[in-house]
């Protein structure tokens, strides 16, 4: 069996990889493309992307268009509407990155005339840090222009990020004992 002296530095590092993985912010370029943010070929496209991808807090999307088109931030019924008049941001970059900051769903549309009416929107649902899960919001609260804050984590479990990197670590570390 191993000596003390060689489990705690082997511990230590399976300790140090669980934190790195936990705390991995991650970026998605929007529909997975070099110029993502456009008319797409089926009203549905974006949010099929959005669907099969699992966004949480910290993580961030990225939005590559023309000159000719931007992003708006829009409440829910704006989203549903298209409508363009009183976005929460407004991007025109043409390279927009937007880190999404609290749990709950986000919605976007293009600026140019015509595009959203075409799908070119988006919605994303971000996970919950404390239940890994998609938190709707409360039918209470005001959807205008403000935003609940993000609770914030209350618990260490590390999810299945951890597990993997841990037990990858946890072998390396068998296999150097």
């Amino acid at each position: 069996m191993a000596s003390l002296q060689t489990l705690i530095p082997g511990l230590a590092i399976l300790v140090l990889l669980s934190i790195i993985s936990f705390s991995e912010a991650r970026e998605f370029v929007v529909g997975g493309k070099r110029s993502s943010w456009e008319v797409p070929s089926s009203p549905d496209e974006f949010n099929k992307w959005a669907e099969a991808n699992r966004f949480q807090i910290g993580d961030s999307i990225v939005l590559k268009y023309g000159k000719n088109d931007s992003v708006l931030e829009v409440t829910e019924a704006d989203y549903k509407t298209c409508n363009k008049s009183n976005p929460i941001k407004s991007y025109n970059d043409g390279n927009t990155k937007i880190t999404l900051d609290k749990s709950g769903p986000f919605f976007f549309i293009s600026g140019a005339e015509g595009h959203c009416e075409k799908g070119q929107k988006l919605e994303i649902k971000v996970l919950s840090a404390k239940h890994g899960l998609y938190l709707a919001p409360s039918p209470v609260e005001n959807h205008h222009h403000h935003h609940a804050p993000a609770p914030a984590p209350s618990n260490g479990g590390f999810g299945l990020r951890t597990g993997f990197m841990g037990g990858l670590a946890a072998v390396g570390f068998l296999a150097l004992v």
